[in-house]
């Protein structure tokens, strides 16, 4: 077990956890994301072979350096929470109680009353992103803290183009979409569908909705110290990705995100808390094929069929070049955050946070921070942690 000390921000910080042998560039890199890289708060996980290869935490929660990043301590981890819903909607699948290609209609009644041509959107184009239902029109500021309002909203969108035709990543609406489905097929929320179905068989510390007597391990979020231009555009009238973001609170910043409001909410799209550790072992079930430690939440084929690249091309919402599977990101040509291997998938949040799987090495990878990274990458902290991963002789030999 470590524990030792570097600067962080001029003051000491302590690392600890563990790390195996094959996997010390990860700690150097972690290290120095604290004494070069400006790091405040931090965890990395990492799993191989389904066996736990790093596991380190350190700096603090709070810029003032009063409370120390612990064991247990969570951070907000932004999209990366979308990625659990559409784990919950393949384990479904996977029962035989849908089809990725059954239409959403069939499980949500009223769903295409306001536009016949919804009856056409098919569950796998909501995991693909390419449902059309971005927008939340005559959704209010605000609405998703509001359940009910956001499916009300979503039931009267008006599709901007046909189902299949336009990827358009789905900042908001997504979890939402998908939650209905879970809901209306298992009767279970999301909520209790993750708790019993993943978090609870896993040993996973992740929440859609922090209970109130955990709040005090939640880290406090700082902003970027350079321009975030995807913050910059959802503040901007006439971009498509202020209309898609309608139903946010405006503005949409730390000192909204820090609050006791968005911690405790149900925000499927954007708002789970949790933990590296619990991320990297999801993954690594996924990176598995499925099962971990004598717990199958998927066959192999489900998890063959997530990870299936579904578009490679521009997005309407982020404006840039993306890949895109079943509810999962994939690596692109110059630009692979996951890694080498284009067949990685995984998820990333703003401000740098990631988790991945990597079948073909049977390894997961999952990390956060406290101090987002500017930009729409996923920060140069991050991309440290990932490089150092693969510089190991037992992914790579």
């Amino acid at each position: 077990m470590l524990n030792e000390g570097v600067l962080a921000r001029g003051t000491p910080a302590l690392i600890s956890g563990f790390c195996a042998p094959g996997f010390r560039h990860v700690l150097d890199a972690f290290r120095e994301n604290f004494e070069a890289r400006r790091e405040i708060g931090a965890a990395v996980t990492v799993f191989h072979q389904g066996i736990k290869v790093v596991d380190l935490w350190g700096g603090f929660r709070d810029l003032d350096r009063q409370a120390p990043w612990e064991e247990d301590s969570m951070s907000v981890l932004f999209s990366v929470s979308k990625a659990m819903s559409a784990l919950c909607i393949h384990m479904l699948a996977d029962q035989g109680l849908l089809s990725l290609d059954d239409p959403v209609a069939r499980y949500w009644p009223g769903f295409a009353d306001a536009d016949p041509g919804k009856e056409k959107v098919l569950i796998r184009h909501v995991l693909s992103h390419q449902c059309g239902m971005c927008f939340n029109d005559s959704a209010q500021t605000d609405d998703v803290f509001d359940f009910e309002a956001m499916r009300r909203a979503l039931t009267e969108q008006k599709l901007p183009w046909p189902p299949g035709t336009q990827p358009a990543y789905n900042t908001t609406n997504i979890g939402y979409l998908l939650a209905t489905i879970i809901l209306n097929v298992s009767g279970r929320s999301v909520v209790e569908f993750l708790k019993a179905e993943v978090c609870g068989p896993l040993g996973v510390a992740f929440y859609l909705g922090v209970p109130p007597g955990l709040l005090d391990k939640v880290a406090t979020l700082y902003p970027a110290e350079t321009v975030n231009e995807q913050y910059q555009r959802g503040q901007t009238p006439g971009s498509n990705i202020y209309r898609a973001w309608n139903a946010m609170p405006k503005p949409w910043n730390v000192d909204v995100i820090n609050s006791a409001k968005v911690r405790t909410a149900l925000l499927p799209s954007f708002g789970g808390h949790g933990t590296a550790r619990g991320q990297a072992t999801v993954y690594a079930l996924l990176a598995n094929y499925g099962e971990l430690n004598g717990v199958r939440l998927l066959s192999d084929a489900a998890v063959a069929q997530a990870q299936t690249l579904q578009w490679e091309a521009e997005d309407a919402i982020l404006n840039r070049p993306l890949r895109m599977a079943l509810g999962f990101f994939k690596n692109k040509p110059g630009w692979v955050p996951m890694g080498p291997n284009p067949d990685a998938f995984g998820h990333f949040g703003s401000g740098g946070t990631l988790a991945f799987a990597d079948c073909d090495a049977n390894l997961s990878f999952a990390c956060q921070s406290n101090f987002q990274c500017g930009g729409q990458s996923v920060g140069d902290r991050t991309e440290a942690l990932v490089e150092a991963v693969y510089k190991s002789p037992l992914v790579i030999g």
